[in-house]
C-alpha cells in the first residue's frame, strides 16, 4: 500500500471483527512505529499490550467519568474538555448523564488495547512557563502512536486514539503497575475494522494553511 494510500485513509476505528491481533502483528508495527521522533531523541516511549479482558473492562470503567462529562458538554453545544472556555455544564448533569457508548465499548470490544506511556523525565517541555495548557511534550509521544496507527492500517488493522482514561491516571498507573513519573498519553483499542472508510471529511489545505501570517492568503 502507497504511504500517500496509508495517510488518506487511517481512520478512527471503533468496531472490530473477531478476528484475533497476534503478539507477532503487534510487534511488526511497532517494529515501524519506533522510528517516530521524539524530543532530543530521547524515546521516552513505552507501550503496554493489554489482551486480559478484566483489565480491558477495568479501562473502560475508567473512561467512563471523562466520558460522562464529554457527552454532557457536547449535549449542551460545548467544546467538551477546553481550557480555554469555561464548562456551564454543572456537576450534577455530568453525574447524570450516561458515558456515550461509542467512547467507552471500545475498551472490552477490541482484540487488544495498546497503552501508550511517556517518560516525563526526559521530555522537552518548551512551552512550561506559558500560562497555558502545555502541549509541547506530546511532541515526544504522539508521532509514536500515530505511527502505529499508520502502520497499523497498512497491516489491514485499525484503532483510534483515546485519552478518556488520561483523566484518572492515577488509577491507570495503579492498574498497569505504572511508575508515577510516566503520564499515560493515550490508549489504543486495535482490531481488524468491520468496515474500512476510504473518503474521509478533512478541511482542505487553503482552510488551514496561509502565507507568511495567520491572517495571511490562503495556500491554494
Amino acid at each position: 500500500m502507497e504511504l500517500s494510500e496509508v495517510m488518506r485513509t487511517t481512520f478512527a476505528c471503533r468496531e472490530y471483527t473477531d478476528e484475533a491481533v497476534s503478539d507477532r502483528q503487534i510487534h511488526d508495527i511497532l517494529e515501524l512505529a519506533r522510528f517516530a521522533p521524539s524530543g532530543g531523541n530521547r524515546q521516552g516511549n513505552r507501550v503496554v499490550v493489554v489482551r486480559d479482558p478484566a483489565t480491558k473492562s477495568r479501562l473502560s470503567e475508567l473512561a467512563e467519568p471523562a466520558a460522562k462529562r464529554y457527552g454532557a458538554q457536547v449535549a449542551a453545544g460545548e467544546n467538551p474538555w477546553n481550557t480555554v472556555i469555561p464548562t456551564a455544564v454543572s456537576d450534577e448533569t455530568i453525574a447524570a448523564t450516561e458515558p456515550p457508548a461509542q467512547l467507552v465499548r471500545t475498551f472490552r470490544t477490541a482484540p487488544v488495547l495498546l497503552v501508550f506511556l511517556v517518560d516525563l523525565r526526559v521530555v522537552a517541555s518548551m512551552d512550561k512557563n506559558l500560562p497555558r495548557v502545555g502541549v509541547i511534550s506530546g511532541a515526544s509521544i504522539y508521532p509514536f502512536v500515530w505511527n502505529t496507527l499508520l502502520a497499523a492500517r497498512e497491516a489491514g488493522l485499525g484503532g483510534t486514539i483515546t485519552t478518556l482514561t488520561s483523566a484518572e491516571e492515577p488509577r491507570v498507573q495503579e492498574l498497569l503497575g505504572v511508575p508515577a513519573h510516566y503520564a499515560v498519553a493515550a490508549v489504543v483499542p486495535l482490531g481488524r475494522p468491520v468496515r474500512q472508510l476510504t473518503r474521509l471529511r478533512r478541511r482542505s489545505v487553503a482552510e488551514i494553511a496561509t502565507m507568511e501570517r495567520f491572517d495571511g492568503e490562503p495556500l491554494s
